[in-house]
């Protein structure tokens, strides 16, 4: 039985991998935990306390491993992309070096990095792999967090030239489901629309900006199913992939569809005093498709209801 490495398994993606490889019951797993506690009920399953800035901690917790799904993170939302932009890259930089290298120098069989999307320009057609170039102009809110992330897609093909080790970059799209960031402070948009949403007190929820900005939107279960599919289908030593919906939905859309899917009596109000990050983009998943059999089965509507089910009951 091989064992599997998951990085930040008490976070949004993380929690998600952690309940899929819990229940398949085919690798030893080894989770990673730092700010928060370890979690109850996953017998079996060996946590580890680490900090991931720790070259030593990184090189002990690797020990054995053959594959690691790095989604230890620092993130937030978009008023701290806008506010305080370096704290994606400083502490995202220094951990992803640390585990490459020493995934290289231990031989792991595979490594899985999820990207992001920041580094695309805003389209009105769907951006595949190589429409980045990195020669273009990062839109400038995300100028940090999507260099960052590219310096960090590079060094997983450096890494995987040098042919110990497989590895895989998912750049995908905004992600949404159970185990989200749910408090105003540190949601993304869809989390935290969801809570107004649920809580409103009065009736009315603020929308922060115009709400004329495009996502595409992907349930993490999705995600979760790619990932596996990128374990077990994968045949080259590096890839990289686009992985969404394919499709473009306002954030005002999304909140009439939340609000319509609570059966709450809710208006939306727009609050123009908050930032807004006016892109719109969506993917073309197509390599995800044909060099793996992935494919997208959860929509939109769907992922709603799964997601309000999930708050319900444990919100």
């Amino acid at each position: 039985m091989k064992t599997i490495l998951i990085c930040g398994a008490t976070g949004f993606i993380g929690r998600n991998l952690l309940d899929y490889y819990y229940k398949q019951n085919k690798y030893k797993i080894i989770a990673t935990h730092f700010k928060r506690s370890a979690i109850k009920g996953y017998d079996g399953v060996k946590w580890v306390k680490c900090n991931l800035l720790d070259p030593y901690q990184v090189k002990s917790i690797l020990k054995d491993v053959d594959i690691v799904l790095q989604f230890a993170a620092t993130t937030s939302g978009s008023k701290d992309i806008t506010t305080r932009p370096y704290i994606h890259v400083t502490d995202n930089a220094v951990m992803n070096s640390l585990l490459l290298r020493e995934c290289y120098d231990q031989g792991i069989n595979h490594f899985v990095f999820p990207s992001c999307t920041v580094m695309y320009q805003p389209s009105s057609t769907a951006l595949s792999e190589d429409n980045f170039n990195g020669n273009d102009e990062i839109f400038p809110t995300y100028f940090g967090v999507g260099n960052t992330k590219v310096y960090i897609e590079k060094m997983c093909e450096f890494f995987s030239r040098l042919g110990r080790t497989k590895h895989t970059v998912i750049r995908h799209s905004n992600m949404y489901g159970p185990y989200d960031k749910y408090d105003l402070e540190r949601s993304h948009m869809f989390g935290a629309t969801i809570t107004k949403v649920m809580t409103s007190p009065n009736g009315k929820i603020n929308v922060w900006g115009t709400g004329e900005e495009k996502r595409d939107l992907l349930y993490v279960e999705d995600l979760v199913n790619f990932v596996d599919s990128a374990i077990n289908n994968q045949n080259s030593s590096y890839e990289l992939f686009n992985v969404g919906v394919g499709k473009a939905i306002s954030v005002k859309e999304v909140a009439q569809k939340i609000i319509n899917h609570s059966g709450k009596n809710i208006e939306m109000v727009h609050d123009l005093s908050k930032p807004t990050i006016p892109t719109s983009l969506f993917l073309n998943c197509n390599k995800a498709k044909e060099l793996l059999g992935w494919e997208v089965k959860v929509d939109l509507d769907e992922g709603i209801k799964k997601t309000l089910k999930w708050y319900k009951e444990n919100i």
